[in-house]
């Protein structure tokens, strides 16, 4: 085991799905010569060579539209966009190719390839810099998408999304890209496409989340537990699409209440269609009705005021403590 930060099992992952197939390649702005802008691809451009690691030109559409034909001709490329509200810029390569290319040519042609990005607030940027807009890819078919919450999830689920033969949005975190570490496995390790995880068990009710809001879910749970004698079982989604509903139905049908969490806008947000799911094949078994903490229907604020926007531990438990006393 080794003790690294999400940066490190990133890089971990990149390094190791490199040295076992050289289909695979990273390309995106500065992660060759510079390593990234988070460093997340540190020391790939001096181990594997300008040609399995390219530096691009400023240009997202360039990028992923280059990404997905590698990918046909049987490669499997890592695309990076540098911070998630910039794939905006690409977003006709993602939906009119990345997306179909398979159902286009009946599948003749696949699309092994994964598009990282760092998304989210907590990190006091600039515009464009902290949207959480997972759900476009989500509602896109032809895609899959994944958000890891944690170093040995990161490494695990990454190495998964490049072994896959399905186009992958890969979401990573970067308010907790060094916020803490984890031991790490040193072999390859993948975790199993779509596949949720129990973080911690309880019977009180089930709360769901995914990617950074994980930790303030976890430290709301032991707060509920601590000072309420509320015991949550913790669900971290991990695979948006698909995503486990299995998991979420039968952790719903054990407790009875449910409070899904996410940093993303309300409206159409991924908590919508899990609390969907579940009045589709659980309703009878609910004490209360599921709410939701997530960001508001507004653009991401500036950096003087964010922490106000991003869902905190407090609110999770009020909104917990609510659905309990229903």
């Amino acid at each position: 085991m080794a003790l690294l930060n999400m940066v490190e099992a990133l890089n971990l992952a990149l390094d190791q799905c490199m040295a076992e197939d050289p289909n695979v390649l990273v390309m995106g702005e500065d992660v060759g010569v510079d390593g990234g802008v988070f460093r997340v691809t540190k020391g790939l451009h001096e181990k594997y060579g300008p040609r399995r690691v390219l530096d691009t030109p400023l240009a997202e559409a360039g990028i992923i539209g280059t990404a997905v034909g590698m990918a046909a001709a049987g490669l499997r490329p890592v695309a990076e966009i540098q911070f998630s509200g910039f794939t905006y810029q690409a977003f006709h390569q993602i939906e009119q190719n990345m997306a179909r290319l398979r159902n286009r040519t009946r599948g003749k042609l696949h699309v092994p390839m994964v598009m990282r990005a760092p998304y989210g607030g907590g990190i006091r940027a600039v515009e464009h810099h902290s949207e959480s807009r997972e759900a476009y890819w989500v509602h896109t078919p032809g895609l899959k998408v994944v958000i890891p919450s944690s170093p040995r999830a990161a490494r695990a689920l990454l190495v998964a999304a490049i072994r896959d033969n399905d186009p992958v949005v890969f979401y990573e975190p970067k308010a907790i890209y060094r916020a803490f570490k984890e031991d790490v496995p040193e072999e390859a390790e993948a975790w199993p496409v779509g596949k949720a995880r129990r973080l911690r068990d309880g019977d009180a009710l089930t709360l769901i989340s995914y990617g950074a809001t994980i930790r303030q879910v976890l430290e709301a749970a032991e707060e509920l537990a601590d000072a309420h004698d509320i015991h949550a079982r913790v669900l971290d989604l991990q695979w948006l699409k698909p995503m486990d509903t299995e998991a979420i139905i039968d952790s719903v049908k054990a407790t009875g209440r449910a409070v899904v969490v996410h940093e993303g806008p309300r409206t159409c947000g991924i908590a919508a269609e899990i609390i969907a799911r579940i009045n589709e094949r659980a309703l009878d078994c609910l004490h209360a009705p599921v709410r939701r903490v997530t960001g508001y229907d507004i653009v991401f604020p500036f950096f003087q005021v964010e922490r106000f926007y991003l869902p905190d531990a407090a609110t999770i438990v009020q909104a917990c403590r609510e659905t309990v006393e229903y």
